[in-house]
C-alpha cells in the first residue's frame, strides 16, 4: 500500500464505464483494504447504495435525479457491471465497508441546468473549448485514435500485476501534467465539484483516517491530490444555486451507454466493454463465438472453420499493427473479412446487436419511486407486458380483457407523454377490434413517468386529469374532437363530460366551417368506439350532429371565390365529411332509420346522408364554386348512387364544352377522377366519360394547354401503371372502335363474353371470407368441411365476415359482384 501511505488516501482515478479500470479498481481495493470508498456521484444518493446489493439489482442501471417541482428537470449517473463506481460500490457492500458519494450534490447540478438556456454567448463559447484528456494522451503517444491507445494502455491489462496501484500512479502523473498545461480544460463546473470532493475527503480522514480509497475519474485526481484550504474551498461553494430534488434507480441500456450522458461518460462500445469485462479467459475466441451464434440466428452461413479463421485473423492485424492484443479494430476486420465476407450489412447487425447491444437494466421494487411509477409497473406486470429495449409489435384484439387493458394503458401512458408504444398499421383483418403498437422502452421514459406524477398517483387518474387541462387549453376545435377521441380509447370515461362541455362550447362559437369539417370525423370515429370498447358514447351524439347541421348550412358559402390552394383544402374537407355521414348513417347511432335509397337522379332521401347529398347537389350546380369542389361533389353522388351515369355525362359535357375555361375544366377532372378516388377505373369502364375527356382535351388551345397541363399530369400520374396502360390502349383505338366486341377483345382483360371458368375461378376464395350461402346444402351443391382443421378455418372465415359487415355498417357486401363485374 505505498501509494495509500505516502500521499494520504488512496486516489484511484479511472475512466468512466472502463473494464480494464474496473478491474484495476477491483485489484487496489483488495490489496489496499480501505476503511470507507469515496465514489464521484452525488451524495443524495447515499440511502441506495445498499439496494446494488439486492438480488433483483441487474446493472446497467443509472441514479436519476430531478427537481421536485419540476420532474422533467433531470440529470442520470448511468453504471454498468464494467464501471469502476459500480465495482467499487460492489467491492464496499461484500466487505461490510461503508461507502458514499461525494460529487456535488445533484441540488445545485440541477439548477445549474435550470440556469444554462441564460448563460452568456462568451460563456458559452468557453464552455465548448474543452480538451478530452484521452485524445492528447493518445497523441502524444503517437496514436491518432484514443479509444485504440485507451485499449492498449489500459482495457486490456488484467489488473493482477505486481503493484495493484502502478496504473494508477502513472495516470496520475499524466494528468497532472495535461491539468498545468491546460488548467481547467474548458470544464468550468469543475472548480467547484472539486472543491466539494475536497471537503467529503477531509471530512472522511478525519473519521477514518488515512486509510481511504477515492474513486473518481482520473481528471480530478491531481486537484484532489492539491492542498487547498478549507476556507478556499467553502468560498468557492458559497451561493451556488440550490433546487429540491429527489433521487432513485431507474434502469438504463448498453444502448444509452454510447451516448453522453450523466457526466458526459458516453462510450462507443457498452456490449465489447461488456464482453472484455466479463470473459475470464480468452477473450477474443469468446467474441467470435458470440458473432458466430447471431450471424446463425439470421440466418446466415457461419460455421466453426470461420471462427477458428477470424479468430487467427484477427491475431495477425493485431500482431501486424503492433497492438498487444486484438481489439475491437481487429475483430471487426476479421468478423467482416471471414464471416461477413466484405458485406457491411451483417457487420451492421454485429455492431449494433453486439458491440453495442441492448442490455436493459433491471431495478428492484423496493427502490424509491413516485407513486405514478409504481402504478405503471404494477399495471406493467398485471397486463403481462414487459418493458424491453428492442422494439417489438403487439397485436391486440380489444374483444379480449387483457389486451382491452393493454390497450387502454398505452392510449393513457401516450395521453401522458409517455411514448412507451405508437399505434401501428394492422396487418390482417381491418375489423375495429384489432389494434397493433410498436412498443420500445427507453430510459428517459422514467423521467417522463416522474413528470407527469404532477397529474396523479395512479395512471388513470393522471390521465384523466391530464385531458381535462388539454381541452380547456386546446387551442382549436379540432384539438378537443382528437381529445375526446383519444379519451374513448383511452377509457377516461371521468374526463369526458369536461372535454364534451368544452367542445360543445368551441362548437357552438366556432363559424369556421373548414374547422367543423376537420372535427367532425374525429367526433365520428368516437361514436363507433362503444360497440368494441363497451364506452358510452351518447354524450357524443348530440354534439356530432349539431357539428353535421351547422355544416350542411354553411359549406355552401364557405365553398364560393376560393382560389386554387383554398379549393384544394376545401376538397380534403369535403372528403373528410362524406366520409363522417357515411359512417354515421352505419352506425345508426343519431337515431336515423333506414331509407330506400332513391333512384339516380330522383329526389334526395332523407336523413343525415339525405341532407348531405342535397349539399352535394347545391355545391354541383353552382357557378361560383371551384371546378374541383363541383367535379368532386359530383364523384360522391355518383358513387353513392345519387346520380346516374347519363346526368353525370351531361354535367361533365357541360363543363367540357367550348364555353368553360380550360383551367376551370382541367380542375373539375381533377375534382371528379383524381385525388386517388379511383377515377382511372371509372374512366375505363365507362367509355362515354373517357370519350368526353378525351375529346375536350385534344380540343383545349395551345396557349392553354401548357397552363392546364400540371394540373392534368397529377390528375392521371396518380393513376396505377396497369390503369395508364389500359386509358391509353382506348385512347389509340379512337371513339370509333370504343364499345365494339372487337374492340374490347383486344384489350388485355377483357372479354365480349364471360370467361365461366375464370369467374368459377374465384368463387372459394370468395365462400372463405364471406361464408357459404344459405341455399348451399350439404347433400349437392358444396362438400361438407368434416374435419376440425376445415371447420376451424370455416369459423375463421364466419369470423371475419362478421368483421367485414361491422366495418361496412351492417349492409350486405357487394364483393362477389365487384370482383366477378372485374375479371368480366
Amino acid at each position: 500500500m505505498p501509494l495509500a501511505r505516502a500521499g494520504g488516501p488512496l486516489l484511484l482515478g479511472v475512466r468512466h464505464h472502463g473494464p480494464g479500470s474496473a478491474r484495476a479498481v477491483r485489484a487496489a481495493l483488495d490489496a489496499a483494504s480501505p476503511r470507507t470508498v469515496l465514489i464521484e456521484g452525488p451524495p443524495e444518493a447515499d440511502t441506495l447504495i445498499p439496494l446494488a446489493a439486492d438480488p433483483d439489482m441487474r446493472p446497467p442501471v443509472a441514479l436519476l435525479a430531478h427537481a421536485v417541482d419540476e420532474p422533467g428537470r433531470s440529470a442520470f449517473w448511468p453504471l454498468a457491471e464494467f464501471s469502476p463506481e459500480w465495482v467499487a460500490i460492489r467491492w464496499a457492500i461484500d466487505h461490510g465497508v461503508p461507502a458514499r458519494f461525494i460529487d456535488l450534490p445533484a441540488t445545485h447540478t440541477l439548477a445549474w441546468e435550470k440556469e444554462e438556456p441564460h448563460r452568456s454567448p462568451a460563456e458559452s463559447a468557453a464552455d465548448a473549448v474543452r480538451i478530452d484528456p484521452l485524445a492528447v494522451l493518445a497523441e502524444t503517444a503517437g496514436h491518432d485514435d484514443p479509444e485504440r491507445w485507451w485499449e492498449d494502455a489500459v482495457e486490456h491489462r488484467s489488473g493482477t500485476g505486481a503493484d495493484p496501484f502502478a496504473p494508477f500512479a502513472v495516470l496520475e502523473e499524466a494528468m497532472g501534467a495535461l491539468r498545468e498545461a491546460y488548467g481547467g480544460g474548458g470544464h468550468d463546473r469543475d472548480p467547484e465539484r472539486e472543491a466539494y470532493m475536497r471537503l467529503q475527503v477531509r471530512a472522511a480522514q478525519r473519521e477514518f483516517g488515512d486509510d481511504v480509497a477515492v474513486v473518481c475519474g482520473a481528471w480530478h485526481v491531481p486537484a484532489l491530490r492539491r492542498g487547498t484550504t478549507v476556507a478556499a474551498d467553502r468560498a468557492l461553494l458559497k451561493g451556488l444555486p440550490r433546487t429540491k430534488a429527489d433521487m432513485t434507480w431507474v434502469p438504463w441500456t448498453h444502448r444509452r451507454l454510447s451516448r453522453a450522458g450523466g457526466y458526459g461518460a458516453g462510450i462507443d462500445s457498452p456490449g465489447w466493454y461488456g464482453h472484455l469485462f466479463g470473459a475470464p479467459d480468452r477473450p477474443v475466441e469468446r467474441w467470435m463465438t458470440k458473432v458466430a451464434r447471431l450471424l446463425r440466428d439470421e440466418d446466415l452461413m457461419v460455421s466453426a472453420a470461420h471462427v477458428i479463421e477470424a479468430v487467427r485473423l484477427a491475431g495477425t492485424l493485431a500482431a501486424v499493427r503492433g497492438r498487444p492484443l486484438p481489439g475491437l479494430t481487429e475483430t471487426t476486420d476479421a468478423v467482416r473479412a471471414v464471416m461477413c465476407e466484405g458485406s457491411d450489412v451483417p457487420l451492421g447487425l454485429v455492431h449494433d446487436r453486439l458491440v453495442v447491444g441492448d442490455v436493459l437494466g433491471e431495478v428492484p421494487r423496493s427502490a424509491p419511486a413516485v407513486p405514478l411509477q409504481r402504478d405503471v409497473a404494477r399495471l406493467q406486470k398485471r397486463l403481462r407486458i414487459k418493458p424491453e429495449p428492442l422494439e417489438r409489435e403487439l397485436e391486440l384484439d380489444l374483444r379480449g380483457e387483457t389486451d382491452a387493458g393493454r390497450s387502454r394503458l398505452l392510449h393513457r401512458l401516450r395521453l401522458l407523454g409517455i411514448g412507451w408504444g405508437e399505434p401501428a398499421a394492422s396487418r390482417g383483418s381491418t375489423g375495429t377490434f384489432r389494434e397493433t403498437w410498436r412498443l420500445r422502452w427507453e430510459p428517459e421514459l422514467s423521467v417522463r413517468v416522474a413528470e407527469a406524477g404532477v397529474w396523479g398517483t395512479t395512471v388513470l387518474s393522471a390521465a384523466t386529469a391530464r385531458a381535462e387541462a388539454d381541452a380547456v387549453a386546446a387551442p382549436a376545435l379540432a384539438d378537443v374532437t382528437a381529445l375526446a377521441e383519444r379519451c374513448l380509447l383511452a377509457g377516461l370515461t371521468d374526463a369526458l363530460p369536461v372535454v364534451m362541455r368544452v367542445l360543445a362550447d368551441r362548437a357552438a362559437l366556432d363559424t369556421d366551417v373548414g374547422h367543423l369539417a376537420q372535427a367532425l370525423p374525429a367526433l365520428v370515429r368516437s361514436l363507433r368506439y362503444g360497440d368494441v370498447r363497451g364506452t358510452d358514447t351518447r354524450a357524443l351524439t348530440e354534439v356530432a350532429a349539431g357539428l353535421a347541421e351547422r355544416i350542411f348550412v354553411g359549406l355552401p358559402p364557405a365553398c364560393a371565390a376560393l382560389d386554387a390552394e383554398a379549393a384544394e383544402d376545401m376538397r380534403r374537407h369535403v372528403d373528410a365529411v362524406h366520409g363522417a355521414v357515411g359512417l354515421l348513417g352505419e352506425t345508426g347511432l343519431l337515431g336515423e332509420t333506414a331509407t330506400a335509397r332513391p333512384s339516380a337522379g330522383g329526389p334526395p332521401g332523407t336523413g343525415m346522408r339525405g341532407r348531405w347529398h342535397s349539399v352535394l347537389r347545391v355545391l354541383a350546380g353552382r357557378d361560383t364554386v371551384p371546378g374541383v369542389l363541383r367535379g368532386r361533389a359530383v364523384r360522391l353522388l355518383l358513387d353513392d348512387g345519387e346520380l346516374g351515369q347519363e346526368e353525370a355525362a351531361r354535367l361533365m359535357g357541360l363543363v367540357l364544352s367550348p364555353g368553360t375555361e380550360p383551367a376551370d375544366a382541367a380542375a373539375w377532372i381533377e375534382g371528379f377522377v383524381g385525388g386517388g378516388s379511383g377515377g382511372g377505373m371509372l374512366l375505363v369502364h365507362d367509355e362515354r366519360l373517357l370519350g368526353l375527356v378525351d375529346a375536350w382535351l385534344t380540343g383545349v388551345p395551345a396557349e392553354a394547354f401548357t397552363d392546364v397541363l400540371p394540373l392534368l399530369r397529377r390528375t392521371f400520374s396518380a393513376y396505377e401503371a396497369g390503369v395508364r396502360r389500359t386509358l391509353g390502349e382506348l385512347v389509340r383505338r379512337g371513339p370509333g372502335a370504343r364499345g365494339s366486341a372487337a374492340a374490347a377483345a383486344g384489350i388485355p382483360g377483357f372479354d365480349p363474353e364471360l370467361d365461366a371458368g375464370r369467374a368459377d375461378a374465384v368463387l372459394p376464395v370468395l365462400r372463405l371470407l364471406l361464408g357459404p350461402d344459405d341455399n348451399e346444402t350439404a347433400d349437392g351443391n358444396e362438400t361438407a368441411h368434416d374435419n376440425d382443421t376445415e371447420t376451424a378455418d370455416t369459423e375463421t372465415a364466419d369470423t371475419e365476415a362478421a368483421d367485414a359487415d361491422e366495418f361496412n355498417g351492417g349492409e350486405e357486401s357487394t364483393d362477389a359482384d365487384d370482383l366477378v363485374g372485374a375479371d368480366r
